[in-house]
């Protein structure tokens, strides 16, 4: 005789669907209450249950919970690990993702293709090149390099890692690939500055029968400005919709104002603004005024900045760039308006970092940084970098205008001259540490300075050494005293 449903309780599968179903919704007070039926009922230690709490706790921001859970299971397999990884790299926690994995090893549970694609994304992430090697020789030796998502997620690590040819060199081995294969080389090239490798392997994507998608369009706007191809550029917006039915978004209509600002057609970006269904985006507005800073346009600078105050979503930065505009046209009052502006808004800026991996550690430094316990050192190694710099023609820039003038809280693109910048105390410690002739390799969550990106131009020269610095819009590529940028960023 069948039980009736009132006598009926919960089990494995019973609360797997529900936390599943809390994961999807984002449904963390559920979540809750379902975790405390899972003790009630005794499945605290039941594996696929902690495991789907796991991904539920982490999936609804409490990343937190999620790793206690995972702490306080008598017994973890494969499954677990692999969850924990995945929260931690979804969730931009990629040190923690790489952590974890070190205490997996130890374990000896063994990995998967679902754990490389894990790793390989925080290695990306991180600009952690020589962690991503080790991780592509495991999957070469476990014979998963066949494996379309980790062949994806390879491409994906070394084109963000600077290393385009290794990223080629999966490409042309990857026997079966996808539009995300496709589009991992696209973009790849694109956000290297190199428009005309991006715009043949769109052809070559076509001819393979691979239809495009909203990301290869970005990845080759992206290309066509960052190597100043305005026609190209204009003509995939277009056909992006007319040919292959694909709406532009929010990110199109900022490379095409990207496209236009970068070149000089400012009216052209502004008119972009103007009839696109985005003109409420401030990140549309913001990518006009960095344009107007190079190309020293006051009037449109001052449009920009408007629209951005109307918004309600003006930062510290944004009046950095217009105050340098202001100065670099000698108005000194247009400087004085947003000193205090910044003043009396009390505008908070985001703290600058760089990051470099030597050996398989990724080492952070911020600005005037004193907390590595080679400090002393990295200093000393400064002083001596800046003078051989100087010898070859290296020339420091103070900037124009400070945050922290006005503010508690640096940012690397506008420190005093006397301030050490992140990327500066990154490059010193990577010569010190590494071989003569190793590539350096820095991460940067703001965009390169003017003094720094001259700064490196020289270094590059001084010491023989190719540096590649990845900044929150592009790479960079600095050799022999050049940039890959040819100094338009």
């Amino acid at each position: 005789m069948l039980s009736s449903a009132s006598d009926s309780c919960p089990d494995t599968f019973t609360f797997s669907f529900v936390l599943k179903a809390c994961e999807k919704v984002k449904a963390q007070t559920k979540c809750k209450e379902v975790h405390g039926a899972v003790v009630r009922n005794g499945y605290e230690n039941d594996v696929v249950v902690c495991t789907n709490l796991i991904r539920s706790y982490a999936c609804n921001g409490s990343i937190d919970t999620a790793q206690r859970v995972f702490d306080n299971m008598p017994e973890r397999d494969l499954v677990s690990w692999n969850s924990m990884i995945s929260c931690y790299s979804q969730k931009g926690l990629h040190h923690e993702a790489l952590r974890t994995y070190n205490l997996m090893r130890k374990e000896n549970v063994g990995l998967d293709g679902f754990t490389l694609v894990g790793l390989l994304s925080s290695c990306a992430h991180l600009g952690a090149l020589n962690t991503g090697v080790t991780v592509h020789r495991i999957a070469r030796e476990k014979g998963l390099v066949g494996n379309v998502y980790v062949g994806n997620a390879l491409i994906d690590m070394y084109a963000k890692c600077g290393n385009l040819d290794s990223a080629l060199s999966v490409f042309e081995r990857m026997q079966n690939r996808d539009v995300f294969t496709w589009n991992s080389m696209i973009v790849g090239y694109g956000v290297h500055g190199r428009g005309d490798e991006s715009i043949s392997f769109f052809g070559q994507m076509l001819m393979a029968g691979v239809q495009p998608n909203s990301i290869t369009f970005l990845g080759l706007l992206c290309g066509c400005s960052h190597q100043g191809l305005v026609e190209k550029g204009v003509e995939y917006f277009n056909v992006m919709s007319s040919k292959f039915n694909i709406k532009p978004g929010i990110k199109h209509y900022g490379c095409l104002v990207d496209l236009f600002g970068r070149a000089g057609m400012l009216e052209k970006a502004l008119q972009v603004i103007r009839t696109s269904r985005a003109q409420d985006d401030p990140v549309l507005w913001r990518t006009l005024l960095g344009s107007c800073k190079i190309h020293k346009n006051v009037e449109i600078g001052e449009i920009a900045m408007r629209n951005l105050i109307q918004l309600g979503s003006s930062n510290a930065g944004d009046y950095v760039l217009l105050a340098t505009i202001y100065f670099r046209e000698n108005d000194a009052d247009g400087v004085a308006r947003m000193r205090k502006l910044i003043k009396t808004q009390g505008v908070k800026t985001t703290p600058g970092w760089s990051w470099i991996e030597v050996g398989d550690q990724v080492h952070k430094f911020v600005v005037d940084d004193k907390s590595h316990p080679d400090a002393n050192e990295i200093y000393q190694k400064v002083r001596v970098v800046v003078h051989q710099a100087a010898l070859h023609g290296y020339v420091q820039e103070g900037s124009l205008i400070t945050v922290s003038e006005f503010t508690s809280t640096d940012t690397d693109c506008f420190e005093t001259s006397s301030s050490c910048h992140s990327e500066k105390l990154a490059i010193a410690f990577g010569l010190a540490r590494t071989p003569e002739g190793t590539c350096l390799r820095i991460v940067k969550n703001l965009r390169v300075c003017r003094d720094c990106h001259s700064f490196t131009k020289f270094v590059s020269q001084a010491f023989n050494r190719e540096i590649v610095v990845r900044d929150r819009v592009r790479f960079h590529h600095f050799k022999g005293g050049l940039c890959s940028c040819k100094d338009y960023w």
